[in-house]
């Protein structure tokens, strides 16, 4: 998962910008540079996946140009034979492309990586620093303004910065920063719906990307492992690379002790795929526990990104502390794609795609970021399969009537896409429950309950009122904010607001994020 620090100036004490950078010592714990160029800083915290010799540590120079990047290029080769034939590689980084490539396109680059990324580099034709995040945001990019001269800085994680800037902002994912201006160079979610194709086509295009997508995320030198719930998505995940390699995958799956949905179903996938199988129990007390250190780590106070944080967090502190494995394949975008639970009440199709485009600006302060700092603080990078570009390009295009719950179960598209051997059907037509439920839905309602006994009712009242910006809605979304505030003080605007279903929709309109509290919620908590 990489971490950089880039400051455009040099005025911050050696002390204090040695504070900032050791806070991303998690994300890359293998090699650490400090690169000073003129008044430029480039710090750059590597987690070594592709090329982890010292050919691949960054920054990269190549005619006084300068980088440090945060990235997965999936279609590097291409882009050299395509566009820098010329060039000589020296190293095998992926990434090693970037620069010759902005000399040969300039900011037009961004429009032509497929990947995941986040960049800083320096321009010397130009003299200027150019920034850059891909169009989803699955790889995590702050900026801000230096407290004591007012220029520029960037970092992976805003707790790198909150000691250096005067306040801390998202870099906003498809865009890029040059001269003091953020340009958008894509728009994902402006995509032309395709009217005049059939359903087996859109199915079968369905399984093409989704396969696709996971095959290019399966190319490591580093050791690689699965995420695997039991739920459709990363079930898919798990099947489509376990088809694709010679030995069994390692998946790993978490739930607490006593009622964990999810695990039975893990298992019995894990046993069809006959994978190397890995169960991790958590406990209440491990929950209260790690409540702080996880809230410290997601830099946010959203009550569904916490608790569906927890148990990802304690699975990959496991995975860390007991295994080799650097990457880890998740099953996260599908839901923003094929609907949650609440869409089944989507009044349209175009109100459904448009809730579908709205959780997809917004994914990089949600489930992205969840699965970006869980995995990060532990040593390892997550990738995304269904955030694969040409997959989220086709998903979008189709006819939203089609992607609507019509069925009696969502995400049908998807399930009729895989549905021959693939994996049992038990799995393939099971209810989809939320991570956050699914790993027990005793691990919420132990939350609750300790968040009941740090406030009473008047404590609760007076103390909500304090906060202007995304009040607390109850003693446990308080018992965030305040562990968010000892941390963050000042940045509650970095969270939009709380992930709740469209209350505008008929029985939408509730008090929890869980999907537990809606009345289609079924068999999804069996």
């Amino acid at each position: 998962m990489c971490g950089l620090l880039v400051l455009t100036d040099h005025d911050v004490e050696e002390e204090r910008f040695s504070a900032a950078f050791e806070t991303l010592f998690k994300r890359g714990p293998d090699m650490s540079r400090v690169f000073n160029h003129g008044t430029m800083t480039f710090a750059f915290q590597r987690l070594a996946i592709m090329d982890p010799h010292e050919t691949g540590m960054q920054p990269f120079i190549y005619h006084k140009n300068i980088l440090v990047a945060n990235a997965e290029i999936y279609n590097d080769k291409t882009l050299r034979q395509t566009y820098v034939p010329q060039y000589t590689c020296t190293s095998q980084s992926d990434c090693e492309v970037l620069l010759p490539l902005y000399e040969t396109l300039g900011t037009d680059m961004f429009r032509q990586l497929d990947a995941e990324f986040a960049l800083v580099l320096w321009d010397d034709v130009n003299k200027e620093v150019v920034a850059a995040r891909d169009p989803i945001g699955i790889r995590p990019l702050f900026y801000g303004y230096l407290k004591s001269n007012g220029k520029i800085a960037f970092a992976s994680e805003v707790k790198a910065l909150i000691d250096l800037v005067a306040h801390v902002y998202p870099f906003p994912p498809g865009h890029y920063y040059r001269a003091g201006v953020f340009t958008p160079y894509t728009d994902l979610t402006t995509i032309e719906v395709n009217k005049g194709h059939s359903v087996d086509a859109i199915v079968k295009t369905i399984r093409k990307q989704l396969e696709k997508g996971v095959l290019k995320r399966l190319h490591s030198d580093a050791e690689m492992g699965f995420l695997l719930s039991g739920g459709l998505d990363s079930s898919l995940v798990c099947s489509i690379a376990q088809k694709h390699l010679k030995k069994p995958i390692r998946t790993f799956a978490i739930g607490m002790a006593t009622d964990a949905i999810d695990l039975k179903y893990a298992r019995m996938v894990a046993t069809f795929l006959k994978t190397d199988h890995t169960e991790v129990i958590m406990t209440k007390e491990m929950v209260i526990s790690a409540l702080k250190e996880v809230i410290q780590t997601l830099e946010t106070y959203d009550i569904t990104t916490i608790r569906a944080s927890i148990g990802m967090y304690l699975l990959a502190k496991h995975i860390k502390e007991t295994t080799n494995i650097k990457v880890l394949l998740t099953g996260e975008v599908s839901d923003e794609l094929f609907g949650y639970k609440y869409t089944d009440y989507a009044p349209s199709g175009t109100a459904f795609q448009e809730e579908s485009i709205k959780r997809l600006k917004e994914l990089h302060q949600y489930d992205v970021l969840r699965a970006d700092r869980c995995l990060g603080a532990n040593h390892l990078e997550a990738r995304v399969p269904f955030a694969d570009l040409d997959f989220v390009h086709h998903v979008l295009s189709i006819v939203p009537e089609l992607k609507m719950n019509s069925t009696g179960i969502g995400k049908h598209l998807l399930r009729q896409a895989f549905d021959t051997s693939d994996l049992p059907q038990d799995i393939l037509y099971r209810e989809k429950a939320a991570f956050s439920d699914a790993v027990g839905h005793s691990m919420v309602d132990d939350l609750k309950a300790y968040a009941q006994t740090c406030y009473s009712d008047v404590d609760f009242e007076t103390r909500r009122q304090t906060y202007d910006t995304h009040p607390p809605i109850s003693k446990e979304s308080l018992l965030y904010r305040e562990i968010f505030e000892s941390f963050y003080p000042g940045h509650a605007d970095l969270v939009p607001g709380f992930w709740m279903p469209n209350r505008t929709w008929d029985h939408c309109d509730v008090d929890d994020p869980s999907a537990r509290v809606l009345k289609n919620y079924g068999k999804s908590g069996t």
